[in-house]
């Protein structure tokens, strides 16, 4: 039998938080000046908002990938996502980090407020927002759910 494995406290807050990131990017559909400005400036001046951000997301991103490495024939689908997605934020924190000169580059393409594809790039992002906090939501419930069948279980157990 292939059972579930336990929903930690913490999955629905990544799904929320990576959702509210990307959904933020909705400034950048209504200004693109200020929504270049600022990122680029936060890339470039590395304060402490910039290293804040980079290690919560990190830490975010290695939290999903070690529960999806402990519960191997276990998971749900959607922490497929913790290796994919958390891949890739971590190889975008790891390039912008260090500076990779074709990656800076991307970066500068996206954030040309001039880009013919401006509204597709950041509308891409902003759909991944939306998918990754209505997920959040669903990872909620299950993880109530989850753990209304636990106390039941927990409490007729001992009774």
């Amino acid at each position: 039998m292939n059972r579930k494995s336990k929903i930690n406290w913490f999955e629905p807050i990544v799904f929320l938080f990576f959702g509210a990131f990307h959904l933020h990017r909705i400034w950048s559909l209504i200004d693109r000046y200020g929504y270049s400005d600022f990122w680029l400036s936060v890339m470039n001046d590395r304060g402490w908002f910039y290293y804040a951000l980079l290690g919560t997301l990190s830490i975010l991103c290695i939290a999903g990938i070690v529960v999806f490495m402990n519960s191997i024939g276990g998971n749900y689908w959607w922490r497929w996502v913790y290796i994919f997605g958390g891949g890739y934020v971590l190889f975008d924190l790891f390039a912008v980090f260090t500076g990779i000169k074709w990656w800076r580059d991307l970066l500068e393409f996206m954030f040309d407020i001039n880009n013919p594809y401006w509204n597709v790039i950041w509308g891409m992002f902003i759909l991944l927002g939306l998918f990754s906090f209505v997920l959040g939501i669903c990872v909620i419930k299950l993880y109530r759910q989850q753990n209304k069948h636990f106390t039941i279980a927990y409490k007729s157990k001992f009774l």
